[in-house]
C-alpha cells in the first residue's frame, strides 16, 4: 500500500507523539515553517491565514482548532493551509504555562477573588471530566445529571481562561502576522530568482546545442576541398 508506514505505529508511539513529536519541538516548528513559506499563495493571504490559526491555536478550543482556524481564515480571507498549520503554536509543553497567564489575567479582568494555583487548575479540570462522564452514563441509565462541577468550571477556569487568553493571542498573533509578510516575500523572491536563472541556464544550453547542430549541418552540405560542385571520380569515357 502507498503511503503505509513500513514500521506500523503503536498506540503508545502515537500518544507519544502527540505530546513530543519525533525529532523534537525545533524539527516540527522548522517542518511547519518550511510548509508555510512554500504555500502557493500571496505573502498577504499567508499571514492572514498564520494570524487565524495562531488566534485559534491559544484560545481554549480542544478538539475544535482546526474547525475554528478553517472558519475565521474563511471569514479574513486567508489561506486555509496556512491557518490549520499555524494551529501548531501551541503544544503541551508551552500551553500550560500560557494557560496559568491567561487565567489570571482573566481573574483579574473579571474581578475574580478565587484563589487560582497550579493545583485548582487541575482540580477544577477534574472535577468536569468526571461530571462529563457522569452526565453521559446519566443518559443510559437512572442517575440524574450533576451540573454544579461544570458551572463552576465555566465561571472559575474557562471563561477567565477565553478572555485572559484573548488579548495575548491577538498580540502574538499580530507580531506572527507580520513575521509572516516579508519570510514569505524573500523566499518566493529566492525562488523566483532561482527558477529564472535555471530557465536562462536551459535556454542557453539549447542555443549552444542549436548552433552546434547547424555547424554540423553546414559542414555537410560543403564539398571536399580541392573538388568542384558536381565533380565525381568517375573516369571520363573513351
Amino acid at each position: 500500500m502507498v503511503f503505509k508506514r513500513r514500521d506500523p505505529r503503536g498506540w503508545l508511539a502515537w500518544l507519544r507523539e502527540m505530546f513530543y513529536p519525533t525529532g523534537g519541538f525545533r524539527r516540527a516548528t522548522r517542518y511547519v515553517i518550511h510548509r508555510m513559506r512554500r504555500l502557493p499563495d500571496r505573502p498577504h493571504r499567508i499571514a492572514r491565514g498564520v494570524f487565524a490559526g495562531s488566534l485559534i491555536g491559544f484560545l481554549p478550543l480542544p478538539g475544535l482548532q482546526f474547525l475554528g482556524a478553517w472558519g475565521l481564515a474563511l471569514l479574513m480571507r486567508g489561506n486555509i493551509l496556512a491557518a490549520l498549520l499555524a494551529t501548531f503554536n501551541s503544544n503541551p509543553i508551552t500551553t500550560p504555562f500560557f494557560a496559568v497567564g491567561a487565567i489570571s489575567l482573566g481573574h483579574w479582568m473579571l474581578g475574580i477573588d478565587t484563589p487560582l494555583s497550579a493545583e485548582a487548575i487541575g482540580d477544577g479540570f477534574a472535577r468536569a471530566g468526571s461530571e462529563l462522564w457522569h452526565n453521559f452514563l446519566a443518559i443510559f441509565g437512572p442517575e440524574t445529571m450533576h451540573w454544579d462541577g461544570l458551572a463552576q468550571f465555566w465561571s472559575d477556569i474557562y471563561l477567565p481562561y477565553f478572555i485572559g487568553a484573548l488579548g495575548p493571542g491577538i498580540l502574538l498573533s499580530l507580531i506572527f502576522y507580520y513575521i509572516t509578510i516579508p519570510l514569505v516575500e524573500a523566499y518566493q523572491k529566492a525562488r523566483a530568482d532561482k527558477f529564472q536563472e535555471s530557465s536562462e541556464k536551459r535556454l542557453l544550453l539549447r542555443e549552444r546545442l542549436a548552433a552546434l547542430a547547424k555547424r554540423g549541418g553546414d559542414a555537410a552540405k560543403d564539398p571536399v576541398p580541392g573538388t568542384k560542385q558536381g565533380d565525381d571520380d568517375t573516369p571520363p569515357a573513351a
